[in-house]
């Protein structure tokens, strides 16, 4: 089992900057790639950005590419995503999940009830 513990989140003004934080506990090591995912309500959690943990190789939703940047700290098994220049449609819950190597998917694309899931930090911007 693991577990992910999100923090950060908080509220800012548009153009402001945020970093969140997803560390990674319990069985820790078997995990493949770390997600951020997104969700406001009425709508799909969607991906945003997401990362191997061996290679480091990233990937990122075309709304926040050049803007956000996701890193791995793995010494202390945690996650971060930093988020600049923030425009009040980031605003959302943020959840950071986990994939062991047979459930990393492809891109966003994972089954969610295969994956391990934080339970949200929310980050609202304003205009």
């Amino acid at each position: 089992q693991v577990q992910l513990v999100e923090s950060g989140g908080g509220s800012v003004q548009a153009g402001g900057s945020l970093r969140l934080s997803c560390a990674a506990s319990g069985s820790a090591d078997s995990l493949a790639c770390i997600f951020w995912f997104r969700q406001v309500p009425g709508k799909g959690r969607e991906g945003v950005a997401k990362i191997y943990v061996a290679t480091g190789q990233s990937y990122y939703t075309n709304s926040v590419k050049g803007r956000f940047t996701i890193s791995h700290e793995k010494p202390e098994n945690t996650v971060y995503l930093r988020m600049n220049s923030l425009y009040p449609e980031d605003t959302a819950m943020y959840y950071c999940a986990a994939a062991t190597p047979a459930n990393c998917g492809s891109l966003f694309s994972v089954r969610r009830d295969s994956i391990y899931w934080g339970q949200g930090t929310q980050v609202t911007v304003s205009s």
